[in-house]
């Protein structure tokens, strides 16, 4: 509610006291330590005239009134008022009047009767501003309600870099980002993010709001809308810890009005969770922003906000005034060179996705000798290539080995992958991974766009995942067939994100490979001078 202003903290008409402005038949006087009352000087001997001269200021103040009168009838008629609005629990007034309140009828009579104009002169104007519009500056109440829902997620990585010699390092590194608390299972505390927070981990921990950690697992996964979840155990947290934290609420998107107040939480820069807020800039802003850690593009509708969204908000709340969750931090557009524009997936898009992701298998990496085999050979379906093609991103199966899962099931070449047991990939090094979490032998659902008359349609496709064993002894039959060597596990780059591994059919993640040669007529890739093959 707006500061109130009156006479007894602003200008007074009384003329009592230090630094007050007296209004009376003489005009405005200054009254420093005076006692003037009425026009009388306060005990002054009266000069010559002085009874013309009162006439004359009686007159003057008369007229004064009168104007001063007519033009607060015509605020308060201008209104729809007709008197004076005065301050109630539910509205806040701000004053602008010089002396003390009085209504426009007292003023219209201190004017007929020539008396007391110094009230009649004080008849003031009213701005009414609601509660419910006013400038919001304590958001403790939202921030003590979704803080116990919040997280930091701290994402463990191995860094491959090369020196100028050519020789390649491996590092390990951490990033950090934020998560939500979404639902509580009989095993599993679930948390919603964003999908880079968690792309490429070693390893997966959370912190929650009494600063005691656990690990954590992914979900599921989806690269295109950036988002993802992660569980972690439930025998994995302190009984403290859990009597401390809470699932947040969900709310709605679709009602949002642009100016309306939100909160940001989130664990900015690395720091822990803090808070900034802000206000609903734009709706279903259409933006376009690569993944810098999958160089998967990442379009769709955001909303805008000025509320400070930086590095490590990323999976954090934004939040309405009632602690609703209405958004998901995704990103900053512009770097450092943009100020006062941040982004959030609306949580009316997020929800079905992540309602998806949460209800798939808790995944948790194999070690190599059990590692699951598809046996395909394939190409990364980027963006570019999609829009230039008019195809589906995904990867594209450019061969199936003899001998493997991928070969006794109904996956052909030509179909493009675009899921793995529900997780979206786009790419051979998002399968890799994804394969990673999976045993030989075990049975896998792939999802996949197959052309029909020039056009795609989805199906899904059940393969059960190849041995480490009998996937090498379909590579053997392979490159003696084809004439070819093996080079299991060696992947280097090409070009617009393709991937070669020389032909072998394989590659030392378990996806099968991408191969940037035709292995004696074993396929023909249909855009590969595109790819310099």
């Amino acid at each position: 509610m707006a500061d109130e202003f009156n006479g007894a903290n602003g200008y007074s008409s009384t003329g009592s006291g230090a630094g007050s402005y007296n209004y009376n038949q003489g005009g405005y006087q200054n009254g420093y330590g005076s006692n003037q009352t009425n026009g009388n000087d306060g005990g002054k001997k009266k000069k010559h005239g002085g009874a013309g001269k009162a006439v004359f200021a009686v007159f003057v103040a008369a007229v004064f009134g009168l104007c001063a009168g007519a033009g607060a009838w015509g605020i308060n008629r201008v209104a729809g008022s007709g008197q004076t609005t005065e301050a109630s629990s539910d509205k806040a007034t701000l004053k602008t009047d010089a002396g003390s309140a009085a209504s426009s009828s007292d003023s219209s009579d201190a004017a007929s009767t020539g008396t007391d104009s110094s009230a009649a002169a004080s008849s003031s104007s009213s701005l009414n501003v609601s509660d419910s519009k006013a400038a919001v500056t304590d958001v403790t109440s939202v921030v003590d309600k979704v803080m116990p829902s919040m997280v930091s997620v701290y994402n463990n990585f191995t860094e491959k870099t090369q020196d100028v010699f050519g020789q390649t390092y491996s590092q390990q590194g951490q990033a950090t980002g934020s998560g939500i608390i979404i639902s509580k299972t009989d095993d599993e505390l679930l948390i919603a993010t964003n999908n880079h927070v968690v792309a490429n981990n070693d390893s997966l921990e959370v912190q929650f709001i009494d600063e005691s950690t656990a690990s954590a697992s992914l979900k599921g996964t989806d690269s295109q809308s950036d988002l993802a979840v992660i569980a972690v155990k439930l025998s994995d947290i302190d009984s403290s810890t859990l009597d401390k934290i809470s699932v947040a609420t969900l709310g709605s998107s679709d009602n949002l009005q642009l100016g309306q107040p939100v909160v940001a939480i989130g664990n900015a820069l690395g720091y822990g969770q803090s808070v900034t807020t802000g206000v609903v800039s734009a709706l279903n802003r259409e933006i376009q922003s690569e993944d810098s850690e999958t160089g998967q593009q990442i379009s769709g509708k955001f909303i805008q906000t000025d509320a400070a969204i930086n590095p490590g908000n990323s999976g954090g709340a934004l939040c309405d005034l009632n602690g609703n969750v209405i958004g998901i931090n995704s990103s900053k557009i512009g770097g450092e060179t943009v100020e006062g524009m941040g982004y959030a997936i609306p949580i009316s898009k997020a929800e079905p996705i992540i309602e998806d992701l949460m209800n798939q298998k808790t995944k948790s990496k194999v070690s190599d000798d059990e590692k699951g085999y598809l046996g395909i050979q394939g190409v990364s379906v980027t963006s570019q290539v999609a829009s230039a093609y008019n195809m589906p991103e995904g990867v594209y199966v450019a061969g199936i080995m003899d001998g493997t899962g991928a070969a006794d099931s109904d996956l052909k070449k030509g179909d493009i992958i675009t899921k793995i047991g529900g997780t979206t990939v786009s790419s051979m090094d998002e399968l890799q991974r994804e394969l990673q979490y999976y045993k030989g032998g075990e049975k896998v659902t792939l999802t996949v766009q197959r052309a029909d008359n020039g056009s795609y349609k989805s199906q899904d496709i059940d393969v059960t995942l190849t041995t480490k064993d009998d996937f090498e002894k379909a590579e053997k039959k392979l490159n003696k067939t084809t004439g070819s060597t093996s080079d299991s596990g060696s992947d280097s780059s090409t070009e617009d994100g393709a991937e070669d591994n020389s032909g072998s059919g394989s590659n030392g993640s378990g996806s099968g490979s991408q191969s940037g040669q035709d292995s004696g007529g074993f396929y023909t890739f249909p855009w590969g001078s595109m790819f310099g093959y």
